[in-house]
């Protein structure tokens, strides 16, 4: 069995607004989702009530807290979406053991955890080695078209900034940007 007709087969249909939960931290939730359409925002908040972004999930993004779906813990962050969003909704148990004994689906399986581990390793380099400057750079780069879809004020929490510091930066990419256009070529 294929991963997508496990989906099929398995996955719930989900429809949700703009500002709506699909979980939120804390909550238990032993599934995880297929984004079919939509953005949805991943974060954290801290005992202060602070909120991080974690990341920015986009159409065919899977995405579930595997501490709740695995260890059958709370969720640790919350997930909400940032447009109308469309999801399959599926349980992690099952997806967990029809793979044990199908083998498509258990390599199926392990490319989609993967690219959750990589993607994870990305996000952890550009938070310890990169600055706030090269990090928003990062995102203009990867994801363009996303950021029409996001406040600036959730931009600024993904990057660990303030909306000020972000605005500072933005000037300083944009004020390059024109000396470099403004430049004598030789």
């Amino acid at each position: 069995m294929e991963f997508s007709k496990f989906i099929e087969s398995e996955g719930q249909q989900i429809s949700k607004n703009s500002g709506d939960h699909v979980f939120m931290q804390g909550d238990s939730d032993d599934s995880l989702y297929l984004i079919k359409q939509g953005v949805v925002k991943a974060y954290y908040l801290t005992s202060d009530g602070q909120e991080r972004v974690k990341s920015f999930l986009t159409d065919n993004d899977v995405i579930g807290s595997m501490s709740a779906a695995y260890q059958k813990q709370k969720a640790t962050f919350g997930l909400i979406c940032l447009e109308p969003t469309q999801l399959l909704k599926f349980n992690f148990e099952q997806l967990y053991l029809q793979s044990q004994s199908n083998h498509q689906l258990a390599r199926e399986v392990i490319d989609i955890l993967l690219a959750f581990a990589m993607k994870k390793e990305a996000r952890e380099r550009e938070l310890l080695c990169l600055s706030a400057e090269q990090r928003y750079q990062n995102l203009l780069d990867k994801s363009p078209a996303l950021m029409e879809k996001v406040t600036q004020n959730d931009i600024a929490r993904y990057l660990g900034v303030t909306p000020v510091g972000l605005s500072r930066i933005k000037h300083r990419l944009i004020d390059a940007s024109k000396s470099k256009h403004n430049s004598p070529l030789k």
